[in-house]
């Protein structure tokens, strides 16, 4: 019998059972902006398991002795010399010198970031011009550029502001720059077949197709920009978190010291989460896994 008969087909029909199709399979529905891990969803206070974890550790080994105090002072140590701070004042006039000292530095950082990356972007001679520039920058660190800024600019608060900006403009120019390149042709074929001007241009096309990097390089600018905070607030300030830690080394006040980090470090948890809660709805429109 030929393989290829209707008598073969129907026999092999009714032997073989139908081949489940994957595209039968119910497709779940994703929310626009929903945050997702494999096939469950995303915990809403997940980012803070490692620093509860910690916290556990810290507490577990204080109370256990484990940890000396003169090393580390206990959390709750902690907690009380920050309380006592907030009394007095001081924590809250020294953050608040921080926090504008960095949001001056975020501010320029960002606004020249994204002038010298559309100009980079856009322009091929502005590619030739800025960004072998910034690659350079980027190989040379911020805290080796600081006796040079300081030579230039003084030790007060313009030296400071600008090592900030220089912390937060190169990850602001990279991934704006990366997100501009990687920008498809299609969209830039359809632009020019319908005629729009320059500036629709960059305002339907270049600006919400950089619009990921950029967000990327945001945060990574805005944790710069502590960072160099940190460094910057040791040199000749008579105010901020960074001189509080200082004069409390002076002194040998490790509470203070713990009190200081701890400080940092919520600063730089609490903003990279509203970053990126910005960017889940500045970007609602993606499906990602996370």
């Amino acid at each position: 019998m030929n393989a290829h008969t209707p008598q073969a087909l129907a026999i092999a029909t009714e032997v073989a059972p139908p081949i489940p199709r994957a595209s039968q399979q119910p497709r779940r529905q994703v929310r626009p902006g929903a945050t997702r891990l494999g096939p469950g969803e995303a915990v809403p206070f997940g980012p803070l398991l490692g620093p509860f974890l910690l916290v556990l550790f810290w507490s577990v080994g204080s109370a256990a002795g484990h940890i000396d105090s003169r090393v580390l002072p206990s959390p709750w140590a902690t907690a009380t010399t920050a309380v006592d701070l907030v009394r007095q004042g001081r924590l809250q006039a020294d953050l608040a010198v921080s926090a504008w000292r960095a949001a001056q530095g975020v501010a320029w950082g960002v606004s020249v970031g994204v002038i010298v990356a559309l100009i980079s972007g856009l322009s091929q001679l502005g590619g030739y011009l800025f960004d072998g520039l910034v690659q350079i920058k980027r190989a040379i660190p911020v805290l080796a550029l600081i006796p040079l800024v300081i030579l230039w600019f003084g030790i007060g608060e313009g030296m400071k502001v600008i090592v900030i900006s220089l912390g937060v403009f190169v990850p602001i120019y990279l991934h704006t720059h990366t997100a501009l390149r990687a920008i498809d042709l299609r969209y830039v074929e359809l632009a020019e077949t319908l005629g729009l001007g320059r500036l629709a241009f960059i305002r339907h096309v270049v600006l919400p197709g950089a619009l990921p990097g950029f967000m990327l390089g945001l945060r990574f600018g805005v944790m710069g920009a502590w960072l160099a905070l940190v460094v910057v607030e040791q040199l000749n300030a008579s105010s901020g978190v960074g001189y509080m830690i200082n004069l409390a080394r002076t002194y040998a006040q490790s509470d203070i010291i713990v009190v200081g980090l701890v400080l940092y470090a919520v600063l730089g948890l609490v903003t990279d989460s509203a970053l990126r809660l910005l960017e889940a709805r500045a970007l609602s429109w993606r499906r990602t896994l996370a």
